[in-house]
């Protein structure tokens, strides 16, 4: 992995953008970065290491004040990074939140951070991420290292550098766990010692589930105290004792059962026995009340008899009755007809229809009214005349109708006639409207015609307006600028007065500055002289290099502000020029009113543009208007003439009507009226007809109704209606009735039928007593349900012991396997975790750790015997420590001098330095091999040297330039100034007069 460049701005003490090609010192191999302190060299590894994971090292807690505090608010921040990896070039580009200027309106707003990561394509950087999430999988993709590797193996930062030496045995654990991902075995055992907890959570509770099964076995027992740890012989015991408890208890059992079903027979005889005596006592006490109500019964029978034969007579009683009804009801009937025909019988119809009968029938019947041969003959009349009638009242019907039609066409001639004529006008005036509207068109079609001339005028206006404006503003800035000039003059020609006198002072003052420096018994640096008989006395206050400087400055500045104040009196002169030119020596009033009047000009432009399409859409309107007109007008004529000709015909149509309706009429007012009158004389006649007809139908009914039921009443023995009718029963009666006597009838065979059982016969006479075997019932079956209740709570508790008994039975068979197991995962648990019975009291993840610390201590020595001329060497210490603290990962300095080992911590400061640089590159070694073999050509180290002597120094200095071997480039950051002097390529690191930094590089010249 190469470091190629870096370009950075608005970080750090760094506020204008800067750029660090580290290509150019790839000849050298070893470059040197130095400066003031704070000037901001360490800043350059924190933006390498911010582009690369979004954090500097000198700030781990992540509070990171990244933006510059000498950038202005629109002034940017970011980092880029061109870096290669395994033949690709990559650039990030990351920039950190931070407050910049609103783009719109006063104040500030919170930027987010940014990340950009683009690969060369040939000569084409593409964009690959570019959200500070997306660009953070990528690169944990693409980068081999993490970021305390990183730390580790390309950047030896200043607060990092000596840490891994002098740390702590749990310190240096972390340091290795993140750099070489260990993790997995602290999860390993994490895990162990979980399964550990699990088998002794099983362990217990199989030991609790033994002790609650003792419980439950010493309840079944029903013993009291507990058994000193009980086996599996004290369960099996215990289970055969209860059983044969089990045994008596049902043998027991089975002899209070026999006893029982012996009670219970000579029981069961003696309750049979009287149940038997009851029913012969019940059967003779309800004979005899039977026979006490026979009479009775007797008398209600014979009722129910003649209520039946009454009931086989009612049918005809009722046609009877229900026919002479009938028949009063048709002669009231026939008496309602006959006065309703009244009115008609002097009518014309009527006398005709009797005249011509001629019988004294008829004429017997005028004084009651028609008979029913002469009121037939009137019906045929009267439907006749209706007949003849019905023509003229449909054609009277029409008439109505007929009228109204009339009447409509009448008022659609009148219609016609007003719209023919408002046609008529309408197509005289278009004409002259098509006219006007062509000379509007005309006019605003000239007056639109001028409207880019006037817009142009417009914009001139504008321009010439706007020059005026700027003219004035101008005059005002060019006399500020003139004042501001000649005053810039004056402070510039008193610096260079200044100055110059400064000069004059010190080259007067060149005497007595050298008398001032001489010593008593020293040579003179001018002359060499050990006496100094006159030295030259000051004459006033001596001026010195840096009052030289000041001055010097001072004037540079009133130089530099007098240039850039005739700069900008020039630049307003100019504009002062071109605006003059534009405005054309006339006042700012004369050109605005210009400016009104062009406007005004081009908007009666605009507006007569604007009207053009109306115009023209209204003229071709109104001739289309025109000629719909003159088609609208024929058709109107055609429609006049058309509702003339129907109104002639439908007017003689109605009179023809007229004419025969009125010959029809008679003596009524309407036809309608006549064919109501026949119509209801009519409908009176039918009615009369009818009820004659019913009234003789209904006395032949009652004749026969009469004659059929004298022959029923002779039938069933009954002298008149009125018997028959006293002798009826309505259905409740005869229900009632009849259930009595059913149930008599029943009660009595059934008594008699009881007494005749062959059950009852040859009873003892005495009653029986139940009391004394009822006591030997109940004395049995107490002891047969002791007897049976003993029994199943033995077999209950029995059952529910050998339930235990088998579950105790699993548990230890199950037990001895579960300790077997948890004796040897625990075991293992404490060697993984260091304690008993690990005599290193060495982890397990240590372990590892301490194998891959042995490694970096082999490369390390390497360099470490070169750099200390093989008196040092490091070794790994892997002794308890103690307290009983955790062991496996300390370090020890072996001094060859003594031949013994020692705490690391009691080197020098010099020491230190050489022990930690040889230990981080042999660390960067081992950690690059286990990284995918990557190839390390860009290595920083940030300060250290500075506690090493000469020789030392040179010493680390050749070690250091051994790394430069194949194309490998080096930075340091230091301030012995040896060392600039050793390194020519250097990237210095100088402070502005403003506070912020900027970045210089130089090379050795070739």
């Amino acid at each position: 992995m190469k470091i190629k460049r870096l370009r950075l701005a608005g970080f750090g003490p760094f506020k204008n953008e800067q750029v660090v090609d580290f290509e150019r010192f790839d000849a050298d191999g070893i470059f040197l970065i130095t400066g003031k302190t704070g000037a901001g060299k360490s800043s350059i590894l924190d933006a390498i290491c911010f582009a690369l994971y979004d954090k500097v090292p000198r700030f781990p807690d992540g509070k990171q004040p990244l933006r510059s505090d000498y950038c202005e608010p629109d002034d940017p921040t970011f980092v880029e990074l061109d870096f290669s990896l395994r033949g690709r070039d990559y650039r990030l580009v990351r920039s950190p939140e931070y407050e910049r200027a609103k783009k719109k309106g006063t104040g500030t707003t919170t930027a987010a951070a940014t990340a950009v990561l683009y690969i060369l394509h040939g000569t084409e950087w593409r964009a690959t991420a570019a959200k500070v999430q997306a660009v953070g999988l990528e690169l944990s993709a693409i980068l081999p290292l993490k970021a305390d590797q990183f730390l580790q193996v390309i950047l030896l930062a200043q607060n990092r550098f000596q840490y891994f030496l002098l740390a702590k045995t749990d310190e240096r654990r972390a340091v290795l766990r993140s750099l070489f991902g260990t993790t997995r075995f602290e999860q390993l055992e994490a895990a162990l010692v979980l399964r550990r907890k699990s088998l002794d959570d099983r362990l217990a509770d199989v030991q609790r589930d033994v002790a609650q099964q003792t419980t439950a076995a010493m309840h079944q027992l029903r013993l009291l105290e507990a058994p000193v740890a009980p086996d599996l012989g004290w369960f099996s015991d215990a289970l055969a004792g209860l059983n044969s408890a089990v045994g008596i208890a049902s043998a027991e059992a089975t002899g209070a059962a026999a006893r029982l079903s012996t009670a219970t027979e000579k029981h069961s005889a003696a309750t049979e026995t009287q149940r038997r005596q009851a029913r012969r006592v019940l059967a003779d006490t309800a004979l005899a009340a039977l026979d006490g109500c026979h009479f009775g019964v007797e008398a209600q029978r014979g009722t129910l008899l003649r209520a039946a034969r009454a009931a086989r007579v009612w049918p005809q009683i009722r046609s009877s009755r229900t026919a002479t009804a009938e028949w009063q009801t048709a002669l009231a009937d026939v008496g309602m007809a006959r006065t309703a025909w009244l009115p008609f019988g002097d009518s014309g119809t009527s006398d005709s229809g009797t005249s011509d009968s001629g019988t004294s029938e008829g004429a017997a019947s005028d004084s009651a009214g028609p008979s029913q041969r002469a009121l037939r003959s009137i019906m045929d009349a009267l439907v006749g005349r209706l007949g003849a009638l019905a023509e003229v009242l449909a054609e009277e019907k029409q008439l109505p109708a007929l009228n109204r039609e009339i009447t409509a066409l009448f008022d659609a001639l009148v219609g016609h006639a007003d719209g023919l004529a408002r046609a008529q006008q309408r197509i005289d005036e278009l004409p002259q409207q098509i006219d006007f509207i062509g000379e509007q068109l005309a006019a605003t079609t000239l007056a639109a015609a001028g409207e880019s001339d006037a817009a142009e005028a417009v914009r001139r206006a504008e321009i010439g307006f706007a020059a005026a404006e700027d003219v004035v503003a101008l005059l005002r800035e060019l006399a500020g600028a003139g004042t501001q000039l000649l005053d810039r003059s004056r402070d510039n020609a008193a610096a260079a007065v200044d100055y110059e006198a400064l000069v004059t002072r010190r080259f007067a003052g060149q005497a007595s500055e050298l008398a001032s420096r001489l010593v008593e018994g020293a040579p003179c640096a001018v002359c060499g002289a050990i006496e100094h008989p006159a030295p030259a006395a000051p004459e006033g206050e001596l001026v010195t290099a840096a009052d030289l400087s000041a001055a010097r400055e001072h004037m540079q500045g009133s130089q530099q502000e007098l240039a850039d104040a005739q700069e900008t009196a020039t630049s307003l002169t100019n504009r002062l020029g071109q605006a003059q030119a534009l405005a054309g020596q006339r006042s700012v009033g004369e050109l605005q009113a210009e400016c009104c009047a062009a406007r005004a000009r081009l908007a009666t432009a605009q507006t007569a543009s604007r009207l053009i399409g109306g115009l023209r859409q209204e003229q071709a309107d109104l001739r289309e208007s025109q000629t719909t007109a003159q088609t609208a007008l024929s058709g109107l004529r055609a429609a006049r003439d058309t509702a003339a000709d129907i109104h002639s015909e439908r007017s003689g149509q109605r009179d023809l009507l007229l004419a025969r309706v009125g010959a029809q009429r008679g003596g009524s007012g309407t036809v309608t009226d006549q064919v109501r009158a026949l119509q209801q004389e009519l409908d009176c006649a039918r009615t009369l007809d009818d009820a004659l007809v019913v009234s003789q139908q209904r006395a032949d009914a009652r004749d026969a109704a009469t004659l059929d039921l004298a022959n029923r009443l002779a039938e069933e023995a009954f002298d008149d209606e009125g018997t028959a009718v006293g002798a009826r029963l309505d259905e409740g009666q005869v229900i009632q009735l009849a259930n009595v006597v059913r149930s008599y009838d029943d009660q009595r065979a059934a008594a008699l039928a009881a007494v005749a059982d062959p059950e009852l016969v040859d009873l003892p006479s005495a009653p029986i007593d139940l009391e004394p075997s009822l006591r030997a019932f109940d004395a049995a079956s107490a002891a047969r349900d002791d007897a049976v209740s003993s029994h199943s709570s033995l077999a209950e508790r029995a059952g529910q012991l050998q339930a235990i008994v088998r579950e105790v039975t699993t548990r230890f068979a199950a037990s001895a396997s579960l300790i077997d197991e948890h004796s040897q995962v625990r075991q293992l648990a404490d060697v993984m975790q260091g304690d008993e019975p690990n005599t290193k009291r060495m982890r397990l993840e240590t372990y590892v750790l301490a194998a891959q610390l042995e490694e970096i201590v082999g490369a390390a020595n390497l360099r470490l015997r070169t750099m200390t001329s093989g008196r040092y060497s490091l070794e790994h210490d892997d002794s308890r420590v103690k307290g009983g603290a955790r062991s496996g990962l300390g370090l020890a300095i072996r001094d060859e001098f003594t031949g013994r080992a020692r705490p690391t911590h009691s080197l020098s400061g010099g020491e230190t330095f050489l022990a930690s640089l040889a230990l981080a590159l042999g660390l960067a070694e081992v950690v690059t091999g286990q990284a995918g073999g990557i190839t390390l050509d860009t290595l920083f180290v940030d300060e250290g040297f500075g506690s090493l002597d000469s020789e030392t120094l040179e010493t680390a200095m050749s070690t250091l330039d051994t790394l430069r071997a194949g194309g490998r480039t080096i930075g340091l950051i230091s301030h012995v100034d040896s060392m600039k002097e050793q390194i020519p390529a250097t990237l210095r690191i100088s402070v502005t007069d403003q506070g912020y930094s900027r970045i210089e590089a130089d090379l050795p010249i070739e």
